[in-house]
């Protein structure tokens, strides 16, 4: 396939219109902007009529205009025709843009369709023994591993823009998953009280559990595509999501660790990880010898095995070695050879119903709360598309290629709200899975759509030659693949740390610690809530900075912090009360911590305060506390016990270069302000009002309410007041 990201027609990104220069080279991803930009050498009439040139004038160039000429320029500028809406061949671009498949697939060539092939056999290895071992977290079949490693892998091979994102289940969805049918699972032991049901009702209900989460887990992140909530993979904070995936892999060890020593499960059908840590260590005493030897001897495999491979990274051979499914050829046979399950009484896979997935649609189970459906499903979706969607864009950006996290939800919902007409759980991608596709120099979606391919084949018939298969094995697989989760923790905890970052570590550690001892859910409930808290912190306070006078040039103004007025001074870096001259710093931090090279001091009897953004209903409410306390102690830093520094204020000038925009709610609190000004006797100005926000002034009556508007710069206001007021603002 070809790996070109300049050609407009390749799927992802966007199709010409027409209105591109026909002398600028523009590759665009599919959220319109250009990502490399080149020139090619013009010919225009500008170009032969620069000052001192020797070249003569287009006028006064002989031009050629024979055929040959004509049909040589036709055939070196690119062809740029205007496509009618609606018409078959917008149609056509716009099928090929929304559905990519069509636009990638019929463009692969001999060589990328090997490397394609050879990718999806890699991932498949890897997929198959992950879907198996996944689908004991979430307490179902087998077989139901492989039916989501099945259905939604194909649907999003088609739909998704990702050339390397796996999909299908994954470590964390699949605990979630399991955790909302464990917890599901009471109401059928309740209704069968006080007989227990048969296995066939038990795998059926949760089966039936699983399929209803995925269609609400699959609406919902279609929606979030089709209303472009795309950026909303950022609102969590990075504290927050280490500390919740840390919480669930711990959550995951403690289950997992269970089978692996052969340990008996818990009699509660519905218990905390903490409770089931307890209920593990005190009955350490009934270890079951030889499931634990063949599990702590797979999990000790695998290991090594990653220990080796770093080592000799040259081997492509060893590389190339499938060790998930190596540990599952080798256990399996050695259970056979030694009888494991017969002999020793070890829990093997069994036999297993390997049938092909029926179409269902899925419905709400009887003694199911359909409140408990949309949560979990929501829950489901934040974790799984910020997983996602990170692991798409790490991998678009490595392989240089554009991604869309827009169409990516799209790809991701579709994908989920099909499977769960198969009888899949919530699937989306897998880091693992994903680095391994990458490793293996896929070059287009076609690997995902191979890997699921074998997942079919295996499915028809490789369930019976595992029934020796030990299920500690698998257990240990999933405790091999949590233990990489919980690698980046430690670095993370250093990190912090280091940089004195209580706050985060705190959050970090907190959540950890609650996703334990209460419950995943409570985990990942926290760490959103806890995110979403501090977001709407942070934007409620307006980025206000109070300005002073340089001491070296009295018509330049600059952010002053923590300056005593009886000093005067303090180092800062001075910036000219024009605007051109004006370095707008959006970025500086709101205690005031850069470096400057002037001398500031305070202005007596006037507040000079410089709004750095756009006022709107949010941020708006904190600014009146805000020019109180700036009014007070001239310092946002300096507690409110202390006693005042500032003298009292006679005028107060608002800068306002910064703030492009103001609505309606941020108006009317504004013109509160300066109507309290008013009555307090004290001038209020603004100098540099924008277009926008000088035609709201006027329409509001700002003039009547005692603001004046009608200044270039601050000098200007500072004369103005100078003559109005009986203060000195002179340098």
């Amino acid at each position: 396939m070809s790996n070109s990201n300049n050609n407009n027609d390749t799927p992802g990104h966007r199709l010409g219109t027409g209105t591109e220069d026909h002398d600028v080279i523009t590759a665009q991803n599919d959220e319109g902007s250009p990502l490399l930009t080149g020139y090619r050498p013009s010919s225009r009439a500008s170009d032969y009529m620069r000052p001192g040139s020797s070249q003569v004038s287009l006028r006064e160039r002989p031009v050629r205009s024979t055929s040959s000429a004509r049909r040589r320029r036709q055939q070196q500028q690119p062809a740029h025709t205007h496509v009618a809406r609606f018409s078959l061949r917008w149609w056509q671009r716009r099928i090929r843009y929304y559905v990519p498949i069509i636009g990638w697939l019929p463009k692969c060539s001999a060589g990328s369709l090997a490397t394609d092939i050879k990718a999806g056999f890699m991932v498949a290895c890897l997929l198959i023994p992950q879907a198996l071992s996944y689908s004991s977290l979430t307490h179902l079949p087998p077989a139901y591993g492989l039916y989501t490693a099945l259905v939604p892998a194909l649907v999003y091979g088609m739909l998704g823009t990702s050339r390397h994102l796996s999909m299908g289940p994954e470590a964390l969805v699949s605990v979630l998953t399991g955790t909302l049918v464990k917890g599901q699972l009471k109401h059928l032991y309740a209704a069968y009280s006080p007989n227990t049901p048969p296995d066939d009702a038990v795998d059926d209900f949760s089966a039936a559990v699983a399929s209803a989460v995925a269609l609400a887990s699959g609406l919902c992140t279609f929606a979030l595509g089709m209303f472009r909530f795309g950026f909303l993979d950022s609102m969590i904070s990075e504290s927050s999501l280490r500390g919740f995936i840390s919480g669930a892999a711990i959550v995951v060890l403690i289950g997992q660790t269970r089978i692996v020593l052969g340990l008996p499960a818990s009699n509660s059908v519905h218990s905390s990880p903490w409770n089931d840590l307890c209920h593990m260590l005190s009955h350490l005493d009934q270890v079951h010898v030889a499931t634990a030897a063949i599990s702590l001897g797979s999990l000790a495999f695998l290991r090594l095995l990653r220990f080796v491979k770093r080592q000799f990274r040259s081997a492509l051979w060893l590389q190339g070695i499938p060790d998930t499914l190596v540990v599952i050829i080798l256990t399996t046979l050695i259970s056979w050879a030694v009888q494991l399950g017969k002999d020793y009484n070890v829990a093997v896979f069994g036999s297993v119903d390997g049938d092909l997935p029926r179409f269902s649609i899925p419905r709400v189970p009887a003694y199911v709360d359909s409140k408990d459906i949309v949560s979990s499903a929501i829950t489901i979706t934040m974790i799984g598309v910020v997983e996602s969607v990170i692991v798409a864009r790490e991998y678009a950006s490595r392989n240089h290629y554009a991604v869309s996290s827009n169409r990516e939800l799209v790809a991701l919902g579709v994908s989920n709200i099909v499977g769960s007409a198969f009888g899949s759980y919530p699937a989306f991608g897998s880091l693992s899975r994903s680095k391994l596709n990458d490793r293996a120099k896929a070059t287009s979606q076609l690997s995902g759509i191979v890997a699921a391919t074998l997942v079919l084949v295996s499915l028809l018939g490789l369930l019976p030659y595992l029934y020796h298969l030990p299920l500690g094995v698998l257990a240990a697989i999933i405790v091999d693949a949590v233990v990489s989760l919980l690698s980046a923790t430690p670095h993370a905890i250093t990190f912090l740390f280091k940089v004195r970052a209580w706050s985060d570590l705190f959050l970090l550690l907190f959540i950890c610690a609650c996703s334990v001892v209460s419950s995943v859910e409570t985990g990942i409930l926290l760490a959103v809530v806890i995110s979403l808290i501090m977001v709407i912190k942070r934007s409620n306070m307006p980025r206000i900075k109070l300005l002073g006078r340089s001491t070296e040039n009295g018509y330049e103004f600059c952010p002053i912090d923590g300056v005593v007025p009886s000093s005067g001074a303090s180092r800062r870096q001075s910036f000219s009360s024009d605007e051109s001259e004006f370095d707008r710093s959006h970025d500086e931090a709101e205690d005031g911590s850069e470096e400057y090279d002037t001398q500031v001091q305070h202005v007596e009897g006037v507040l000079i305060v410089r709004i750095d953004e756009s006022l709107y209903f949010a941020n708006a409410g904190q600014l009146h506390a805000r020019l109180n306390r700036l009014e007070l102690y001239g310092d946002m830093r300096v507690h409110p016990s202390e006693d005042p520094r500032m003298k009292p204020t006679r005028a107060v000038v608002f800068d306002l270069i910064g703030m492009p925009d103001i609505d309606g709610s941020a108006l009317e609190i504004l013109l509160n302000i300066v109507r309290e000004y008013s009555r307090r006797q004290v001038r209020v100005a603004f100098v540099r009002v924008c277009d926008s926000v000088r035609g709201r002034f006027e329409k509001s009556g700002m003039a009547r309410a005692g603001g004046e508007y009608d200044f270039n710069d601050i000098t200007a206001a500072l004369n103005h007041l100078e003559r109005e007021l009986t203060i000195s603002v002179s340098p």
